[in-house]
């Protein structure tokens, strides 16, 4: 583990060691990306429910870790405001313009950016245009393009349903709803992970998002048509420019991240079970049950970001001053042992996973990730009977950043 000591106890309000112990954990490094759980786990030990960690560019940070404290601060947005413009390593100006969390963290006009009225109006907006999306064919769109994925590998008897499946469909579902054409959704996949992943070229393609979602919605208010874009220029709401814009990437990356990573979790799980396989073949398991295990084990993001302290108060055992950033570990929180005990007992049946987050800002477009999922595997499972692993399981890898833990690959082989 990469840790750092800051000297003094004079050292300057907002590092770390103003956080509480000097030796504090990078959440982002190569270390961090091959062991994200067992950093979890080292810092629930070391610190309780909530530790002191260093995001790239070694920026503070209180990572929370349990569980009840996780439901705390997204359930009380006047303690946790998601408003970063309070952000005080932001306002201190330790935060360069250039940063891989500036994409994920800083403040934008839209309803993740803000609380109370203008976070319900925001939103409000962005409901009423994903429920008419959803009413427009999610399903029929997700068939297609499943079928379209498959066909391009369906003869060569192997595939690797990361690359040549996962982190494509959901995003080419996406182009349909956003109203975009499909060469410009699979432009969009690589800058959408990237600004996850983090690094030196996260801002570059945010951009690079921006710009694209600033052409289509200047075509769609040309042109308008029945998609999410219109849905949002017409909304009673009347959103500006920019709201809208940003709102568009917010349910872009927003979706396409989180539904292309739970795919290949559900896959890499039903893969990896010969009984859940047959299961889900025979119809005696219902998909659903293997999505709400993996969104339990597995959410497809790791750590949401962020939540700014709206004043000075006590988390964890941690003393929190105003202006101090957090970021909320899904992950560990679903794994948190005064919750789950024996992580081995089943989840069926119990939805109340942090995995879409939790509170006013929870996740509005959950169903329309969930369907396509469904729609996807049931595609595949009917499309290429005999699927397997190509692998050992124990062979398969992942690689985390600060925000997620990506399968890096799936090699399946089927008769053809």
């Amino acid at each position: 583990m990469s840790d750092q000591t800051l000297n003094g106890p004079d050292a300057p309000r907002g590092c770390p060691v103003a956080h509480g112990p000097a030796d504090t954990t990078r959440l982002y490094g190569p270390e961090a990306a091959t062991d994200p759980l067992g950093i979890y786990e080292r810092l629930r030990k070391e610190h309780g429910s909530v530790a002191p960690v260093l995001l790239e560019g070694d920026i503070p940070a209180w990572l929370v870790l349990g569980y009840r404290d996780n439901r705390r601060v997204l359930d009380n947005p006047r303690q946790f405001s998601r408003d970063a413009r309070i952000w005080r390593d932001w306002l201190d100006g330790r935060v360069e313009e250039t940063s891989p969390l500036v994409p994920m963290l800083a403040w934008r006009p839209d309803c993740v950016s803000q609380d109370g009225e203008p976070h319900r109006r925001l939103r409000g907006a962005v409901t009423d245009g994903l429920l008419a999306a959803s009413g427009r064919g999610v399903r029929r769109h997700a068939t297609h393009f499943a079928n379209k994925q498959i066909d391009a590998f369906a003869e060569s008897g192997q595939a690797d349903l990361v690359a040549d499946y996962a982190e494509y469909l959901p995003m080419l579902v996406l182009t349909r709803i956003l109203g975009l054409a499909e060469a410009e959704g699979r432009r969009l996949v690589e800058s959408c992970a990237q600004v996850l992943k983090g690094g030196e070229d996260a801002v570059a393609h945010n951009d690079r998002i921006i710009e694209i979602l600033g052409e289509l919605a200047e075509r769609k208010r040309a042109e308008p048509g029945s998609d999410f874009t219109t849905a949002l220029l017409e909304h009673p709401a009347a959103l500006d420019g920019e709201e809208v814009v940003s709102h568009l990437r917010l349910v872009l990356i927003a979706a396409h991240t989180t539904t292309s990573n739970l795919l290949a979790r559900v896959l890499q799980l039903i893969l990896t079970d010969t009984s859940r396989l047959s299961g889900l073949i025979s119809g005696q398991l219902n998909i659903s049950a293997v999505v709400e295990e993996v969104m339990w084990n597995s959410p497809p993001l790791a750590v949401l970001p962020g939540r700014f302290a709206a004043g000075d108060l006590e988390l964890g055992g941690h003393h929190i001053q105003e202006g101090d950033l957090l970021v909320l570990g899904l992950a560990p929180g679903n794994l948190d042992p005064q919750v789950r005990p024996d992580p081995g007992v089943s989840v069926q049946g119990n939805q109340s996973h942090l995995a879409f987050s939790a509170g006013p800002h929870e996740c509005p477009g959950q169903s329309i990730g969930q369907s396509i999922i469904e729609i996807a595997v049931d595609v595949l499972l009917h499309r290429l009977p005999g699927l397997r692993l190509a692998v050992p399981p124990e062979e398969l890898t992942s690689t985390a950043s600060t925000w997620e833990s990506r399968l890096d690959s799936l090699p399946v082989e089927f008769p053809v």
